[in-house]
């Protein structure tokens, strides 16, 4: 009988260790519950002004009640290894790229944070304009950002595509131009920069409906042409068709990236009550009503990534029930980027949830 062992086993302490590696229960870090860590936050609401996006600072909006930052998520059954900045940057020559919504941005601000303690760093160079990065004429922000550490030559990234597709000017010289949604391409920056990618995060969801679209100018395009299938044309459809083209795609550049590790992220729960953000939702809640509450379920709650993702080469980072027990941690009505009487269920405070995001993938990886 052959050792179904064999060639990886060199001496009876691989084997020894292979058997271990083979039986051993992978653990599911989407199960457990949050519980209270007077070490917690990782670094302060209050510092991290070289990464900060003022507005998701509750401290600095004069939040008073900070419970929230002192939760830690505690996987069922496992450990979870405590993220140290140190330790992540002992990757060296690694490019960790996020590429999706504005939660994607948030998961890349609050890791720039958790790596440098929230520190200023003289270690860090921008280097955006090594992938195109760069704030276009009449823009308020650039479409990401791109930051190296120097001693060890690591470098996280940020890109900005809302929809995981590719967005095509359809007139160039028009300022007001429509735009191409092209439902069945991945983003050019994949296509363009994935060599040079070693850790790649996907995320889309929050912008999938009409008054996004409407607002952006965005038109859907199947096959080079604008959408003419009437169950591809719902919103809900539109996203799943998208998520699984481009997960399809990456699943595909895989083998030719061997060094490359990708994440489809699931989807951040939206916490509004009693309205959505524009009829009067809100989510007022400031104590934490998940300690001790205990998450089981086996699978994912977001069955569209799951899918997504199921027999190819991409791995969920499963996030949403862990996150839907959290509603206190949102900006809520203490957002300075809101009109008068609308409040934020969407997006987190820092430090807060998205830490968590960036522990299990630390750990993933």
């Amino acid at each position: 009988m052959l050792d179904p062992l064999g060639p990886y086993c060199d001496n009876i302490t691989d084997y020894r260790l292979s058997y271990y590696l083979i039986l051993a229960p992978v653990c599911n870090y989407a199960k457990g519950k949050w519980v209270v860590d007077n070490r917690r936050p990782l670094y302060s609401g209050f510092g991290c002004k070289q990464w900060l996006a003022p507005m998701w600072a509750c401290s600095l909006m004069q939040r008073q009640d900070f419970t929230f930052e002192k939760l830690r998520w505690q996987p069922k059954g496992c450990e979870m290894e405590e993220f140290e900045g140190p330790k992540f940057l002992k990757r060296q020559d690694k490019t960790l790229a996020f590429v999706g919504d504005s939660l994607g941005r948030q998961q890349f601000k609050f890791l720039m944070c958790m790596i440098t303690a929230g520190k200023d760093s003289s270690d860090v160079l921008d280097v955006g304009n090594e992938y195109g990065l760069v704030l276009p004429p009449g823009s308020i922000r650039p479409n990401g950002w791109a930051y190296r550490f120097l001693s060890t030559n690591t470098t996280v990234l940020y890109y900005w595509s809302s929809g995981l597709c590719e967005l095509e000017p359809l007139d160039v010289k028009d300022p007001q131009t429509e735009y191409a949604m092209h439902l069945d391409r991945p983003p050019s920056f994949l296509r363009q920069f994935l060599h040079k990618i070693d850790i790649l995060v996907l995320n889309t969801g929050n912008h999938w409906n009409r008054a996004k679209l409407r607002a952006n100018r965005w038109v859907m395009y199947v096959g080079g042409a604008p959408n003419t299938n009437k169950k591809i044309a719902n919103m809900g459809r539109a996203k799943n068709f998208t998520i699984h083209n481009t997960v399809k795609w990456l699943d595909s550049q895989v083998p030719k990236h061997p060094q490359l590790k990708a994440f489809y992220r699931s989807i951040s729960p939206r916490h509004f009550v009693n309205g959505d953000w524009n009829t009067g939702g809100s989510c007022n809640n400031t104590k934490p009503m998940s300690i001790g509450k205990e998450v089981l379920q086996e699978g994912s709650s977001d069955h569209a990534a799951v899918s997504a993702v199921r027999w190819t080469g991409v791995k969920l980072l499963d996030i949403t029930a862990l996150s839907q027990v959290r509603d206190e941690g949102h900006i809520s009505r203490i957002s300075i980027t809101s009109s008068p009487g609308v409040q934020d269920c969407l997006h987190w405070c820092l430090p807060g949830v998205p830490d968590t995001w960036n522990e299990i993938l630390f750990a993933q990886i």
